[in-house]
């Protein structure tokens, strides 16, 4: 791995609170030098430009800055410059990676500052929920009743509470997605439960339940009968289309494990057509993982041996042009040595364009960045493993100030 193991333990606390309530972070430096400066740049320097200044930050450092002083705390908390914070270059995408099989804690890298983030997550209860994330906000479902779902700005600690979503009330799979409206900031939501047939396993009951944060309401769009095939956990919101991954219900050839199906949230008018709208994947695969990346489709998948479908030799990234994969990367096998045990199942998510890739057997993370084609470790995880059975896991998320569910 490169560098040194770098991070904060620091609580993110919402920007409107007193500023007596942020928690300050703790970084050895000569303090004395540093307050100097920022004294006299206080004195100089006009509210509106200073606001300039701090919005070009890093989002870490403009919590920071927060609990300089009143008057700084007054404009990062202030809606004109949540409004030009919005409005500049937009921060990178950050991971939040679980640290614990069980409980619901853990660590936030910064790709900018390269460091690592201590982040309490409002009311997510265990490591295992859904998860999902879009333009800021984070929807989290429970993975056992799957009646509790919220949506938060993990940044601010903003959170509301959605009402139970309708369909199954027992399913045997779920899958949640999440996408934010970028003129609006509106959000739709939407699950796809799926059942598995009763005495029949190469059926299953798939149903699509779509919730939009203007109206408050939960729709329920879409009922069909997969033959062959079942819905999981893997969906995701990619231009007003959403897209779930499929798995093998058996009964069919070794190299057919996987496929794609779409179905457009304009129109919701599917019934008994999503079949025909299947779409194959690139080759074997022994995972996949789906991601809107700039309104682009894009999925990474563990690439299984030919002879050996279920055994992993590699990882692949491609991205769907109308029907067809178009291959854009491929993990050095290098890099893949360097997860150490890698399971045919493993965590990924991105968004802008970074894609985390993540073993669940440790807390190496590895970040791939589409624009410069370079993969790259980030800074060491402050947690290690310490029993054989621990698992870790995460999720990408853009971090915004900006942002309430």
């Amino acid at each position: 791995m490169e560098g040194e193991a770098s991070w904060v333990n620091n609580s993110f606390e919402n920007p409107t609170r007193d500023i007596g309530e942020f928690d300050l972070f703790s970084e050895l430096s000569d303090e004395g030098n540093k307050e100097v400066n920022a004294i006299s740049v206080d004195l100089i320097l006009p509210d509106d430009l200073l606001e300039r200044i701090l919005a070009c930050l890093p989002i870490a450092s403009i919590v920071r800055a927060g609990c300089v002083c009143k008057r700084w705390h007054g404009i990062v908390s202030s809606r004109r410059f949540l409004w030009n914070f919005s409005h500049v270059l937009p921060q990178k995408p950050w991971y939040f990676m679980f640290t614990s099989s069980d409980e619901p804690v853990g660590y936030a890298f910064d790709p900018i500052l390269r460091k690592w983030f201590g982040i309490d997550l409002p009311h997510i209860k265990k490591s295992n929920w859904l998860i999902a994330t879009s333009r800021g906000l984070v929807s989290f479902m429970d993975n056992d009743s799957r009646s509790e779902l919220y949506v938060c700005n993990p940044i601010t600690k903003r959170c509301r509470k959605l009402q139970e979503p309708p369909g199954l009330k027992v399913s045997d799979y779920s899958a949640l997605a999440i996408s934010v409206n970028r003129i609006s900031n509106g959000y739709t939501i939407s699950i796809v439960k799926s059942k598995l047939g009763l005495g029949n396993f190469f059926q299953s009951d798939l149903s699509i339940h779509i919730y939009d944060s203007e109206t408050r309401m939960w729709v329920t769009s879409c009922t069909e009968v997969l033959t062959g095939w079942r819905g999981g956990d893997v969906s995701v919101i990619c231009g007003g289309v959403l897209y779930l991954l499929l798995y093998s219900a058996g009964g069919g050839s070794t190299d057919t494990r996987h496929g794609l199906i779409k179905y457009n949230l304009s129109n919701r008018s599917s019934h008994g057509l999503l079949m025909r709208s299947f779409i194959k994947v690139p080759c074997p695969l022994t995972c996949g993982r789906l991601m809107n990346l700039n309104e682009k489709l894009v999925m990474v998948g563990g690439i299984g041996k030919q002879d050996r479908p279920d055994i992993i030799k590699g990882i692949g990234i491609w991205v769907l042009n109308g029907k067809d994969w178009q291959e854009i990367a491929r993990m050095p096998h290098k890099f893949f040595q360097g997860f150490g045990e890698f399971d045919e199942v493993f965590a990924s998510s991105g968004t802008d364009n970074l894609i985390y890739i993540q073993s669940y057997g440790a807390p190496a993370l590895l970040v791939f960045d589409i624009n410069q084609r370079q993969w790259k470790w980030s800074q060491k995880c402050p947690v290690s493993k310490r029993f054989p059975l621990q698992l870790f896991t995460g999720f990408c998320f853009e971090p915004r100030l900006d942002m309430a569910p």
